[in-house]
Formats: C-alpha cells, structure tokens, sequence
C-alpha cells in the first residue's frame, strides 16, 4: 500500500484541477441544451456558459503550469470544446432557428471547413487535431462574444459574422498545418510553429 506525505496528497489534488475543469465543461454542456429545449434560455444558461467559457481558459493555462500538459488532456480539453460548442448550436437552432437560418451563408461556410478540417485529420491521422492555435483562441473568443450577444441581447449582426470569419481562417490554418506536419502533434501555435517542427524532422530524417 503506497502512503503519501501530505504535501505530495495535495500536489496530486492540485494536479487534477485542470482536468476537473474538462469535466466540468463536459458536465456542463447537456444542461445548457436541456435549458433551451423548450424553445428559450434563462439567465443560468449564459451564466453556465461564461462559466464553461472560463474554464476552457485556465484549464490550459493551469496544466502547463504544473507540468501535466499530456496528449491525453489536451486531447480531452478539445472534445469538451467540440461538447459545449455543439450544445450551444443546438440550443441556438431551438431558441433562434429564424436567425440562423438568415446567416446560413456564414454559418455554412464554418461548416464546410470544418467537416473538411475533420476528414483530413483522420485520413492523415486517424484523429483529429490538437493544436490549440493562437488563431483558435481568437476564434474562441469571438464564439464567446457572439453566444453572450445572441442568448443575452437577442443580437447576433456583426458578432455573427466576425465569429464565422474567425472560425473559416482558423481551420484553414489548422488544415494546412495538418498537411505540413509528418505526424500527429499537440500544442502546435500556429502555421509558422509547425513549419519549424516540420524542418526539425526533415533534418534529423538527414542526419
């Protein structure tokens, strides 16, 4: 039986917060669908939102502090992501459909690209990507902008259109670099971050 000193107990406690809060933003994401079900949303969805929001911010942050930045939890963090933002779609086809259907043409762009995004990650792969992108965190932060402005302000105007340019640059960005790199690789920061891990394996496949 493995005894522990309590200081090791409590830097083992403190480890699992990053990953509480990817399982928090799992938890989380069914209750916002389940608040828009019958057609409107109440304050708590925004506030269940900001909250998951927050949380897709310093689950990162905190992990690369401690030094449990794993394939495993970022791999994690970005289904959470693919969870939440899912849910809020749906809630928004129940509560705002007319809205949606009226910015179809942005909204269908995002789509496309992303379906794309999809099948070349898992030809090349057999995964999707994890990259966390500084172009993913600016697409993030206009998601954020764009859902508080629609669930919370009935507005969607310029914030809808910013996210679903936010979002088409993004994955192309994201697709090139899944065409530049020979293998699968996490916390990649941009395009210019993996052509520097491209030509490090270029030149040890030389050496």
């Amino acid at each position: 039986m493995l005894i522990y000193s309590a200081k090791e107990e409590e830097a083992m406690n403190f480890n699992l917060v990053p990953t509480s809060l990817v399982v928090f933003r799992f938890l989380i994401s069914p209750f916002l669908l389940w608040d828009a079900w019958d057609g409107k949303t109440s304050i708590w969805f925004i506030i269940g939102f900001v909250a998951a929001f927050i949380s897709d911010i310093f689950d990162g942050i905190i992990a690369r502090r401690l030094g449990v930045s794993t394939a495993n939890l970022r791999q994690a963090d970005s289904w959470a992501d693919v969870c939440l933002f899912g849910c809020v779609f749906i809630s928004a086809w129940l509560v705002y459909s007319e809205v949606l259907i009226s910015y179809r043409l942005p909204l269908l762009s995002v789509v496309v690209v992303q379906l794309l995004w999809w099948i070349i990650n898992l030809v090349k792969y057999g995964k999707p990507a994890s990259y966390h992108t500084y172009s993913a965190k600016f697409w993030g932060l206009t998601l954020f902008i764009a859902i508080v402005s629609l669930f919370g302000f009935n507005y969607a105007g310029l914030a809808l259109w910013l996210t679903c340019i936010a979002g088409v640059i993004h994955t192309i960005e994201e697709i090139a670099m899944t065409l530049i790199l020979p293998v699968w690789t996490h916390d990649v920061l941009s395009i210019f971050h993996a052509l520097k891990i491209r030509h490090k394996f270029q030149n040890i496949a030389t050496s």
